[in-house]
């Protein structure tokens, strides 16, 4: 199965953008400031064991700069660099849904306003959300193609509290359900190879993505950041996957996902400043070669247990 006439066996993001919009779609990401509730006491404090003081953010802009000065730099660098013309603006670090409505109102303004952005991608938490913040993103969706990108991770109980997540799966289904009564997008993120999670434990998050439909998912590959709690973790006892059970994983959990579902990454490339393990992980493009390759080699491509895993609704949860 090809899709968008690509040479993938899954349903890539970009394929899936530059088909809708006719051009390639490029992310501009921002950093608006935010902060988490899981990290400064409103929820817990230390944050999940895997995250460091980036909050995940990939990408360094200026502290000094503005949102709206951080998109024009942004743009003018990828269009001199790549002749881009059309761009999504990608709000990251930590949860971008985590201020009164009329400040996050000001921050997704700025972040539009552009006239070659076509979008906006929040990442956030499903606890990090209400009405009034669903109805004002809601808007922007009207006329912008708009993305909510969840953490979710996994969807046991157990594992959610190992990591100090700070919510339950239950949150992120009444998120899921609220968010796509407004016919927003949703992106589910997924770690694979938390702790204690069995290969079992992680189709079955597959699985229940899959009844689920959700619009996108994002795999990551557990790492340990400098600083983290998980770097005192992994120094006693924390086992990782090997690069070639992730890649096996990444095709098990394809094959699981609806065919329509748009995949947003396979692979991460920790900051080699701060990553410690593993250092497989630096060499993106080689994994996702590797998982190409597994696909073509079993034959295989996204949602080709599709119906099979929507007929697995007492899929186990790890409580």
């Amino acid at each position: 199965m090809l899709f968008y006439d690509t040479n993938k066996r899954y349903n890539q993001f970009s394929a899936y953008l530059k088909d809708k919009f006719g051009a390639k779609v490029y992310k501009v990401t921002l950093d608006a400031g935010f902060s988490c509730p899981n990290r400064d006491g409103a929820i817990s404090k230390g944050g999940c064991i895997f995250c460091d003081d980036s909050g995940s953010f990939s990408q360094a802009h200026s502290s000094n700069l503005s949102v709206a000065e951080q998109l024009q730099v942004g743009i003018e660098t990828l269009k001199h660099k790549f002749k881009a013309k059309k761009f999504l603006s990608y709000l990251q670090a930590y949860s971008n849904t985590y201020k009164n409505v009329e400040e996050l109102e000001f921050i997704y303004n700025q972040a539009l306003a552009h006239t070659d952005v076509v979008g906006l991608s929040v990442g956030t938490r499903p606890d990090c959300v209400d009405e009034r913040k669903l109805d004002l993103i809601a808007k922007y969706a009207e006329k912008y193609h708009v993305w909510l990108e969840y953490g979710l991770q996994s969807i046991h109980d157990k594992t959610l509290k190992l990591i100090n997540r700070g919510h339950d799966y239950k949150c992120f289904e009444n998120a899921y359900y609220k968010t796509k009564e407004r016919n927003i997008n949703v992106c589910a993120h997924v770690i694979l190879g938390l702790p204690g999670e069995s290969h079992e434990d992680m189709m079955a998050t597959a699985k229940r993505l899959a009844e689920l439909k959700v619009d996108g998912v994002k795999l990551h590959m557990l790492c340990v950041l400098k600083g983290t709690a998980l770097e005192k973790m992994y120094k006693n006892s924390v086992q990782l996957l090997s690069e070639e059970e992730y890649v096996n994983y990444v095709c098990d959990f394809l094959e699981f996902l609806p065919p329509e579902t748009t995949i947003h990454r396979l692979a991460g490339n920790g900051l080699s400043s701060t990553l410690i393990a593993p250092l497989w992980l630096s060499k993106k493009f080689e994994v996702l070669n590797k998982i190409d390759r597994e696909l073509e080699k079993r034959d295989s491509y996204q949602g080709i247990h599709f119906k099979a895993a929507c007929h697995c609704n007492d899929a186990p949860l790890l409580s």
